[in-house]
């Protein structure tokens, strides 16, 4: 649990080491986060149905097999087709070892134990999404990015020995066996249509056919996801009563809001570190200990909290702390150091750990105990998949804002700069081969100028954003307030 966890957080402080030895720019390698994000999100209720209809133990050494097997894939890759590839890949083994080490955990305890298998479930992927930058820094600066993959193999197969040996339990027997194909099928094709259109649109423009018809195919597949859910009826990956009981899409729309904001710094925040302060991988893996250090111990006092002051409080607080948090972190400018940092990453770590566990106990308790690992299941479907499409949206808010504010500026320079130039020189904060070179199109005078407006239209695209996630937290805040742990009427009926 804690290396499939540790995997969505790792990678953030590597991807300019992998921008500068591809020679390629932020918006192609969020990939490497996106499609490991996509596919272990769509696929995790699938893995679930698996593990439930063929069994937990076997569904977990194939999903450790696939996980490990494209993980040396991964760290062997030469391009970044192939390692993103690889990447999606790794999703689906780890969207079927997630839902299996659930089922494995629980049932390894007695019933009433059960508090303390979620709190150790939780803890491990905790712990590993808190370290997981630290870990992903040590190793690229050590040795190299290569590493975080190739690390997978000896604890994947630590995991199955282990698996293998301890575990022999009784498989329950599901009474539908079916599998929704189809359903899988048309969100995965509909969610990244609707990711590739906001990686080309940049390129292409809002009114290219090609960004129409891949936005035309995303409505037409999630229709059609709609259309698939209702005749699966139990087998749905979301099942129609689930989805209607109000306090639980709303929770869910929550955590799709919320997990916007949260991949993004995963993102953004390593990346200023080290274009804009000059950080190595490891600094700035270190660096984020504020946001993460506190998410994982704010996540243990949640609990306690929760019972005190209710869902609705709890989760409001939890987002409004998001919300001011990442509004802090859009007024950092390029000087302000990494003090100015500090206190919006404080904020934001006490916002996530009170929102995450919290909203998951309240999505879940929503529903019936028998739904308990269905809701578990699709609550962290939304988000690993609304963190997906909202780092999408982040990518292509940040690379249009800051190839405007470049441009609107070339004209200070004192020196004509071709449209291709303009393109590759931000490939300069990440040290890649193409923005060097434009660099030394230059004297030295015109150049560093140029890489000094680079930087402003680093910062002034993060700026955007940062923007962008504040007000979908201020949404999250709403739904919040609004609708999670029962209706404002409903709470002001029942005080």
């Amino acid at each position: 649990m804690f290396i499939v966890a540790n995997d969505f957080t790792a990678l953030a402080v590597a991807l300019p080491a992998i921008e500068k030895q591809f020679n390629t720019d932020v918006g192609t390698v969020q990939w490497v986060i996106n499609a490991y994000a996509l596919t272990f999100g769509v696929l995790i209720v699938v893995g679930g149905r698996l593990a439930d209809i063929f069994g937990r133990k076997r569904i977990f050494i194939l999903g450790a097999a696939i996980f490990a097997g494209f993980s040396v894939l991964g760290g062997a890759a030469q391009s970044t087709a192939w390692l993103i590839s690889c990447r999606a890949l790794m999703g689906i083994g780890g969207a079927m070892m997630w839902p299996a080490i659930l089922g494995m955990t629980f049932a390894a305890l007695p019933e009433s134990r059960a508090g303390l298998a979620g709190g150790l479930i939780l803890g491990a992927a905790g712990i590993g999404n808190a370290v997981g930058p630290m870990f992903g820094g040590v190793l690229t600066d050590a040795l190299s990015w290569r590493w975080i993959f190739f690390v997978n193999v000896p604890i994947a197969a630590f995991g199955v020995l282990a698996t293998w040996l301890a575990i022999h339990q009784t498989e329950p027997e599901p009474a539908d066996r079916r599998i929704d194909y189809g359903g899988v099928a048309t969100l995965s094709l509909g969610l990244v249509s609707l990711l590739v259109a906001l990686d080309q649109v940049t390129d292409w423009g809002w009114g290219d056919a090609r960004i129409i018809a891949l936005l035309v195919i995303c409505a037409v597949m999630l229709v059609g996801f709609g259309y698939v859910e209702r005749r699966m009826n139990e087998a749905a990956l979301i099942p129609r009563d689930v989805i209607a009981n109000r306090n639980f899409s709303t929770a869910c729309l929550a955590v799709l809001l919320m997990s916007a904001v949260f991949f993004a710094t995963l993102l953004y925040l390593p990346q200023f570190m080290q274009k804009i302060l000059g950080y190595s991988p490891l600094k700035s893996g270190v660096g984020l200990v504020p946001m993460m250090g506190t998410f994982a111990v704010t996540s243990f006092v949640a609990g306690p909290l929760y019972g005190k002051l209710g869902a609705k409080r709890i989760v409001s607080l939890g987002c409004a702390a998001i919300a001011a948090g990442i509004l802090l972190l859009s007024l950092v400018g390029r000087n302000s150091g990494y003090s100015g940092l500090v206190a919006g990453m404080l904020v934001l770590g006490v916002g996530i750990g009170l929102f995450y566990s919290s909203i998951t106990t309240a999505s879940v308790t929503a529903l019936d105990s028998s739904r308990t690992g269905l809701a578990g299941g699709i609550v962290y479907m939304f988000q690993i998949a609304g963190g997906s499409v909202g780092l999408g949206l982040n990518t292509t808010i940040f690379t249009s804002s800051s190839k405007s504010n470049l441009n609107s500026h070339l004209h200070s320079l004192g020196a004509a700069v071709s449209q291709t130039q303009a393109d590759l020189v931000h490939g300069i904060l990440a040290g890649t081969p193409s923005g060097k070179q434009v660099l030394g199109e230059f004297p030295t005078a015109v150049a560093h100028r140029l890489s000094s407006l680079v930087r402003d239209a680093f910062v002034a695209g993060l700026h955007t954003a940062f923007r962008l996630d504040t007000a979908l937290a201020v949404c999250a805040l709403l739904v919040a307030v609004l609708f999670v742990g029962g209706s404002v009427r409903a709470e002001s009926d029942s005080a």
